[in-house]
């Protein structure tokens, strides 16, 4: 499994724009074969930073992904509302302590 996470930071004026294509782009990324799971979150003390979080069976299947016109389309309309540049990772995760 690989987990993929992406930081953008958005103009303040454009985050409600941002929202609203993490909206209607998100239950068709989920469903995106390979795409185990995500998730979109928002940094507590830069409001304008979200971060996505999403774990992909393999990487070939997030470079499939990535490759797709879903992905192509998304991330344009998405860069364009950027006040900096995005920063994007891959991990495995190694271990995992539960309760």
């Amino acid at each position: 499994m690989l987990i993929r996470i992406v930081r953008m930071t958005f103009q303040e004026a454009k985050t409600a724009d941002f929202l609203a294509i993490f909206e209607a782009s998100k239950q068709k990324i989920r469903a995106f074969p390979g795409c185990l799971h995500l998730e979109l979150l928002r940094d507590l003390d830069q409001p304008t930073v979200y971060v996505t979080y999403s774990q992909w069976e393999t990487p070939e299947a997030l470079t499939h992904y990535r490759h797709s016109e879903l992905f192509k389309t998304t991330w344009a309309a998405t860069k364009r509302l950027f006040a900096d540049r995005a920063t994007a990772f891959s991990v495995e995760k190694i271990d995992e302590v539960r309760d």
